[in-house]
Order: C-alpha cells, then sequence, then structure tokens
C-alpha cells in the first residue's frame, strides 16, 4: 500500500512516500481504508519536532484526522462491520500509524461510524478541530457535560478566530446547541466565511474596538471564550468576560499569557487550559458521542458554502499539504489517499 512517513524530524521534505506492508488488526483493532486525511496545525507541530532533526525509533506517518471504510476488524470487534463508513480521531497521537496511508490501523474505540449523508470529506474534518471545540464549549462551570439542541440555551460565546478549523466547529456546535455566538476575524473574507458558519455577530479586530463592541452586544458579559490566542487576547478576554465565565484555551504556544491575577480573580474566572489528546476518557466520549449527533442533524459541513473553503492534495504531495496548513491557509486542508 502507499504511504506517507517519516523517519527524523524536520520541515516538511522529510515526509516521503513509500510502499508498505499493511498490519493486520488484533483482537481490538480495526483496519481501515482511508478515503480521506485531515491536516491540522498539530500534525506539522509533531513532524517539524523541536527543529533538532530528531531520529525516530521507528517511521511514522503523519496526521490524526481522516474517514474512510472499515477494510477488516479484530476477533472482539463488534462496534464497526467490514464495508462500513466511518471517521477516526487520534490515530498518531503516541502511535506509529497515522491517516496519510491507503490502510491506518487503529484501535477499535477511536472508529467511530460515518453518519448516513455525511461525506468522508467532514468525517476528515472532525477529529480534532471539532472535539477540540466540543471540550471548550463544556469547560465552564455548571454548564453541560455534552452539547445537544438546547444545552446551550442564553449563554453567549465567544469565538477567537472564527475563521480557522476549531473556530468554525466551535460556531456550528455552539448555534447548534443554543448559544448566541459573537467571533472576531482579520478581515473581510474571514467575515464572510464566520457568518457563513452561523456566528451572530462577527467582529473585526483590526479595525474595531473588540471590548466596546462585546459590551454592547452583551452588557452583562460573554460566558464562554474559545481562545486560540491567549498571549494576545487575555486581557481584552477578561475585560468582556462576564461574573465566572469560562475563557477556554486551546493554542498559544509556548507564550505567556501574562495573566492579569486581580482581575481575573474579581470576575471568579476561569482560565480551562486543555488540549483535546488529554482529556479525559469520559470528556472525550462525550464528545465523540456529540460530535456524531451534531454531523448526522447536517450541523458540521465543510466547504466554502459551510465556511470553510477545502484545499486538496493527492497522498503524493502531503508535504504541500502540510506547508499550506503551516502557513496558515484559509480553510480545511484535506488530502484525498482513495477514491471510495
Amino acid at each position: 500500500m502507499r504511504a506517507i512517513e517519516y523517519s527524523r524530524t524536520g520541515p516538511a521534505d522529510v515526509l516521503t512516500l513509500v510502499d508498505r506492508e499493511p498490519a493486520s488488526p488484533g483482537p481490538d483493532e480495526v483496519l481501515v481504508r482511508i478515503a480521506t486525511s485531515g491536516v491540522n496545525p498539530t500534525d506539522w507541530k509533531s513532524r517539524k519536532g523541536s527543529g533538532d532533526g530528531a531520529t525516530l525509533a521507528r517511521p511514522q506517518v503523519p496526521n490524526q484526522d481522516g474517514a474512510g471504510v472499515v477494510e477488516s476488524i479484530g476477533s472482539d470487534v463488534t462496534s464497526v462491520s467490514p464495508g462500513e463508513r466511518v471517521w477516526v480521531w487520534d490515530s498518531a497521537f503516541q502511535r506509529a500509524d497515522g491517516t496519510a496511508q491507503e490502510l491506518a490501523l487503529l484501535p477499535a474505540s477511536q472508529v467511530v461510524p460515518l453518519p448516513a449523508g455525511v461525506s468522508f470529506d467532514v468525517g476528515a474534518s472532525l477529529g480534532i478541530p471539532a472535539l477540540t471545540a466540543h471540550r471548550t464549549l463544556t469547560a465552564r462551570e455548571g454548564g453541560p457535560v455534552e452539547l445537544a439542541p438546547g444545552t446551550l440555551d442564553g449563554v453567549i460565546v465567544l469565538v477567537s478566530g472564527g475563521a480557522g478549523s476549531v473556530g468554525h466547529a466551535a460556531i456550528q456546535l455552539a448555534v447548534w446547541a443554543g448559544a448566541t455566538v459573537i467571533t472576531t476575524v482579520s478581515g473581510a473574507e474571514k467575515a464572510t466565511l464566520a457568518r457563513v458558519a452561523g456566528a451572530h455577530h462577527v467582529l473585526n479586530y483590526t479595525t474595531e474596538d473588540v471590548a466596546a463592541r462585546v459590551r454592547n452586544i452583551a452588557p452583562a458579559g460573554v460566558d464562554v471564550i474559545v481562545e486560540v490566542n491567549a498571549p494576545q487576547n487575555l486581557g481584552i478576554d477578561l475585560e468582556v468576560l462576564a461574573m465566572g465565565g469560562t475563557v477556554a484555551i486551546y493554542a498559544g504556544g509556548n507564550d505567556d499569557p501574562g495573566i492579569p491575577v486581580r482581575v481575573a480573580m474579581g470576575k471568579n474566572a476561569r482560565l480551562q487550559f486543555m488540549m483535546t489528546y488529554t482529556t479525559t476518557p469520559a470528556q472525550k466520549a462525550a464528545a465523540v458521542r456529540a460530535v456524531t449527533a451534531a454531523a448526522t442533524a447536517g450541523v458540521l459541513g465543510v466547504g466554502a458554502e459551510n465556511g470553510l473553503p477545502l484545499l486538496r492534495f493527492p497522498l503524493e504531495n502531503t508535504a504541500e499539504a502540510h506547508r499550506a496548513v503551516e502557513n496558515n491557509a484559509v480553510g480545511k486542508v484535506l488530502i484525498d489517499v482513495a477514491a471510495l
């Protein structure tokens, strides 16, 4: 089978197209024929490593997310069947078997039936972005542990960077669950995408006074902030946060956000740092259920018509796909692995 792998960390050039022997599933494993692989920032960051060109113990196939068809199953697997359409999550987390290959082997718990009528493109876009978004929206004290229609009724959510993959999913999930959604973007094109995704209020942070606009929309403050850049935005976040609100921080690198402690104390604010890989099993299971339900309801659509343009690459051009994400391409980057 065809696969992309790398044996040392470094720039996208370390990614190589190879021919590998497919693995056979163990008792609780599933072999998935991948149709579409999704690329996320975590994929190029893992590939790049610390920049010292470290040699890996074994070749690594990149990419966490994907969708396809079950090829074969282990003797103990009852959750999916051969021939069934599925989506997968965290494929390459602490494993060498990511989705940038024709046949990926995963634990059965990470292989989820893809709802009827939901495309492989959507399936390959669910994992990191939607599961992350779900956790950010459920991190609020007293809030729901699992999203569904009505669970965020009366809640005001501010999504930082609403045109990104996580921001896009957060808008879609929050609106589906009943929240009023405010989002920030950096330009007119991204503003259009955020509106198409369903945001009720779209603010251009390069030209507008975000704090003033948010206070005008939500005089009592916002309940949840989905934050992609805490080092830049935390001061404004705490200014517009409601009493007892939550800032859910899912990105921002190693930069020091410079927490204004007294302001945060005065708001009884919760700063919830989170990473989807290390959420609890119960939190991950709730996210998988909710995301699947939302996809079934047609909520998590991708493509320009849903506010998230698609950028496609063939498997042999995986390096270009990684570069596109690394260079902050607007939209969702997908790799076409096989026609299924």
